[in-house]
């Protein structure tokens, strides 16, 4: 856990109505800074905008409050939300907080230290978990506006467009024939869920003495759009490289425990009342053109001097990999 706190701890306190006996940064967190705040007798976490310009419907951290606000009476695993504040003048963003929740984070798609029969149990915690999110009913639990109508695949393809650009530093041709191309052959959508939108290992905590999912964190990319979004995106590990995170291409199946995505996708299906999930590649090119868009954001905030940990540097330099990787696979769909 970090050191540094720019936080105005003064401010903060009047706000909480007692002073925290410690506030600590967490690292990571390329989007919306995360704080640890110890109070005498609990714990919370702070999430807040970045301090700086931001783009217009970026750190949208009053959808994740009202998102884990609906969904913790349901008794899905998100944290409780404690509070928001929307005015900036407290901490020099808008922020909330949600109370601490005890667990294990595993960073490590391979889960080295883990046994095989333990990494079954957590990745089949992990699909069983994404598939009870996409089981709620958004409007019976208060969210039937929180999406907009028609076809999500449509909507993001131009969201990460307009996003793309308006962070635009460079002219790469993949991205620019993504933007062409992705429009043009959108799937049919057949189902409305809630969408998590970054649905991955390390954004979620494990009980701390088995597979089970404690919670799941970072909401902020969440809506209501097509379920095959999370589905294809959490697919998406099994397409990248191990490299100590998320990635665990070439690692599943064997005795290594790990799930091959077959398995996977029978689980999902299983759970969720479907046949099947067809023509992947296509889900494949506008995930990885999604997170083209995402890290091109990154890319822009370190240019401003205002991007939110040390390892955004590395990872803004991902952007040209990262179209090329999806137009690889566009071109498996016969782009």
């Amino acid at each position: 856990m970090g050191s540094e706190v720019d936080l105005d701890l003064d401010r903060l306190t009047t706000w909480l109505g007692e002073r925290p006996v410690a506030v600590t940064r967490y690292p990571g967190g390329q989007s919306n800074p995360t704080y640890r705040v110890d109070l005498p007798t609990c714990s919370y976490v702070l999430r807040r905008k970045p301090f700086g310009v931001l783009l217009p419907s970026a750190h949208a951290i009053e959808r994740e409050y009202r998102l884990i606000a609906a969904l913790h009476p349901t008794g899905y695993p998100v944290p409780r939300p404690v509070g928001l504040c929307e005015d900036a003048a407290v901490i020099g963003a808008p922020f909330y907080l949600m109370e601490r929740v005890a667990g294990r984070t595993i960073w490590n798609g391979a889960m080295p230290d883990l046994s095989p029969d333990a990494r079954r149990a957590h990745y089949e915690a992990m699909v069983d978990a994404l598939a009870a999110l996409h089981a709620i009913d958004p409007v019976a639990v208060g969210l039937g506006d929180y999406g907009k109508p028609g076809n999500y695949f449509e909507r993001q393809v131009a969201r990460w467009t307009r996003q793309y650009r308006a962070s635009q530093t460079d002219d790469l041709a993949d991205v620019e024939r993504l933007i062409e191309w992705l429009p043009r052959t959108v799937p049919t959508q057949d189902r409305v869920a809630i969408v998590h939108g970054d649905y991955r290992i390390d954004n979620l905590i494990f009980a701390e003495d088995g597979a089970q999912v404690a919670a799941v964190l970072d909401w902020e990319l969440s809506t209501l759009g097509d379920p095959l979004a999370d589905f294809t995106y959490l697919l998406m590990n099994w397409m990248t490289p191990a490299d100590g995170r998320s990635g665990i291409a070439g690692l599943s199946g064997g005795d290594s425990g790990i799930p091959t995505m077959d398995a996977v996708v029978a689980r999902y299906c299983t759970a969720t009342g479907r046949d099947g999930v067809p023509g992947l590649d296509w889900y494949f090119a506008y995930n990885l053109f999604r997170l083209t868009g995402i890290v091109q954001g990154i890319k822009q905030r370190v240019r401003d001097g205002n991007a939110s940990s040390a390892q955004a540097a590395r990872m803004a330099e991902r952007v040209p990999e990262l179209a090329a990787a999806a137009w690889r696979f566009a071109e498996q769909v016969g782009a």
